[in-house]
């Protein structure tokens, strides 16, 4: 519980020296959304309004975002729904995980988080750090009774945005991190990093069209199986719709 608490009140102060930053820059507060509480603000509002609780919100970033975005019948059939913005850390994360998550009440929590905080997004951040963060929301999940499956990073060799950085070889080790923490505390893993890597530790090409993100294939093929099967045995469920991709 004392580390939980320092991660968040580190969080919160990171948070306030943001806009802090911004009024002395005369930067308009609207402006000054550091961890994007306003991206599904609408949304979540409507969910609440709605009263469904759903059986899992996907927490992530840009890898997460695309998913949603680019098969929403796998989230709306399988009563999923996506939390991921593009570029967030788990830093990012933490901080609007109880408006996007915890509020939300689902049943289970997939959180997939870390590529960006190894492609230093948000300055330079150790693995042990971007480890407790992503333990800090497992922690406040399991404190309102909301079941949690860990994913692995997916993997990559090198980032577009950011190409002096080689982040194959931290990405496995931010993985064995997650995979050891999910097997002590009895938490589903969904090792996506071995069904993707290849012979650079990089992601297989027929998966990807930059070296990080997934295609719409990587979807359909890898993850949608492979988390549908993370959250039934978490849930007992029978969740079965996954996207169907056209052959050419």
């Amino acid at each position: 519980m004392k580390r939980l608490f320092t991660a968040l009140t580190v969080a919160f102060a990171l948070c306030t020296c943001v806009c802090a930053y911004a009024q002395q820059k005369d930067i308009p507060l609207s402006e000054c959304d550091w961890a994007r509480f306003s991206r599904y603000e609408k949304e979540n509002a409507a969910l609440l309004a709605s009263g469904v609780r759903p059986d899992a919100v996907f927490m992530g970033n840009s890898i997460t975002q695309n998913w949603a975005k680019y098969h929403p019948d796998f989230f709306k059939n399988n009563n999923f729904v996506g939390r991921g913005i593009s570029g967030q850390t788990t830093s990012h994360m933490l901080v609007r995980f109880r408006r996007d998550v915890l509020d939300l009440n689902p049943r289970v929590v997939v959180i997939m988080a870390g590529i960006n905080d190894i492609a230093r997004n948000n300055g330079i951040i150790s693995l042990e750090n971007i480890f407790g963060n992503i333990v800090s929301m497992c922690e406040l999940a399991k404190l309102h009774n909301i079941k949690v499956v860990l994913c692995s990073l997916t993997p990559a060799v090198s980032f577009r945005w950011r190409k002096e950085l080689a982040p194959a070889d931290d990405i496995i080790r931010l993985n064995a991190m997650i995979k050891r923490y999910a097997v002590e505390s009895g938490i589903e893993y969904v090792d996506y990093h071995s069904a993707l890597v290849d012979e650079r530790k990089g992601m297989n090409t027929k998966y990807h069209n930059d070296e990080v993100h997934p295609n719409s294939l990587c979807y359909a093929e890898v993850l949608e199986p492979m988390v549908l099967n993370a959250i039934n045995k978490t849930l007992k469920t029978k969740h079965t719709y996954t996207t169907t991709i056209p052959k050419n």
